[in-house]
């Protein structure tokens, strides 16, 4: 890292966790509700017992039931997917890598509509679980399918594309053949990207697991710093290269099927948020997954935002939105990759 960009990192990673906290307090009062930061602390602050709201009971549940958890699952998984993008990237060496491209998010969206559909296994966890479940196959095949055309990064790409279609098929024909009207209509806005059914059990589920996550990948930066310069130099650094890589790819696609579970497909947040944290605060991962993961939560925080009441009283599904920002900026890191 270069002399000018240590300070400018430890200013960011001071300053960004501020950010959150204000974003997530900013987010609550934006709606057709009249609410302000000082109503939604006193909210919190009645609840944790440490003050009282003047609010009527129903602008109090509107904070406290509907857009409190909203927007905190908006910043786990804007972090949790940001994460997943930087792990990919490095240990892929691939500036385009990220769950949705490799397919991992589709497969663990065949895996939650297979349990919402036909029923087996119930709650959070269940759906968890059968989204864990799809990620990993659809994690499986793209290996292999790259592993067999040779390898490169080109092929990875692809593979990762054929996967993708291949589950989203999957998901359509268990969604057409086995759904009845309600379900289908829900299953297909919640596949776009959908934080509107957020709950205080999902901020629980998502959290501890990105959480873990982060803190696993933090302490293993080492591991992903001597990945960067590919498997060979990180087996001469003294890595497991072939464990490492395993354990490291299974927490990713953990990760990417908890947040798939609770609040569908959402693209190019793993993208696109890792390569402008390298700009910020450089390629040393020790200090690059913190800031990846505090702009990843800001970012989603106010997508999920404006999602909700651009075209109020409608609503946006999220992932498109995060698409309208994500395809451009898709393009841009494919043409530097060219170069």
């Amino acid at each position: 890292m270069s002399a000018r960009r240590v300070p400018r990192a430890g200013v960011l990673l001071a300053l960004a966790p501020l950010v959150v906290v204000a974003s997530v307090a900013g987010a609550i009062t934006v709606g057709p509700s009249d609410l302000s930061i000082a109503d939604v602390y006193g909210v919190v602050a009645d609840r944790a017992g440490l003050g009282s709201s003047e609010l009527t009971l129903l602008q109090q549940s509107i904070v406290w039931d509907l857009r409190l958890p909203r927007t905190l699952l908006a910043g786990i998984c804007g972090a949790g997917l940001a994460i997943c993008g930087i792990i990919l990237q490095s240990l892929l060496r691939n500036p385009l890598a990220d769950p949705f491209v490799l397919g991992i998010s589709s497969g663990a969206s065949t895996g939650a509509v297979s349990i919402v559909v036909l029923g087996v296994g119930s709650g959070a966890i269940g759906l968890s679980t059968g989204a864990f479940a799809g990620a990993l196959a659809s994690f499986a095949l793209v290996l292999l399918l790259a592993s067999l055309a040779g390898g490169t990064t080109d092929r990875l790409i692809l593979a990762g594309i054929a996967a993708t279609q291949l589950f989203s098929a999957l998901t359509s024909f268990i969604v057409f053949t086995a759904a009845d009207a309600e379900q289908t209509r829900g299953v297909l806005f919640w596949l776009l990207g959908s934080l509107s059914s957020a709950s205080w059990t999902d901020v629980l589920v998502c959290g501890v697991i990105v959480l873990g996550g982060l803190l696993c990948c933090v302490v293993g930066a080492g591991w992903l710093d001597a990945f960067a310069f590919g498997n060979d130099a990180a087996a001469s650094l003294g890595v497991d290269v072939a464990r490492i890589r395993a354990v490291l790819l299974v927490l990713t696609a953990l990760m990417t099927a908890v947040i798939v579970a609770t609040s569908g497909a959402i693209g190019f947040v793993g993208l696109v948020l890792p390569h402008l944290a390298r700009a910020l605060v450089g390629v040393g991962h020790r200090l690059l997954l913190p800031a990846t993961a505090l702009l990843g939560a800001i970012f989603l925080i106010w997508v999920d935002t404006a999602a909700r009441t651009v075209i109020d009283p409608e609503e946006l599904p999220v992932g498109v939105a995060t698409a309208l920002v994500g395809v451009p900026a898709f393009a841009l890191v494919l043409m530097r990759a060219r170069r």
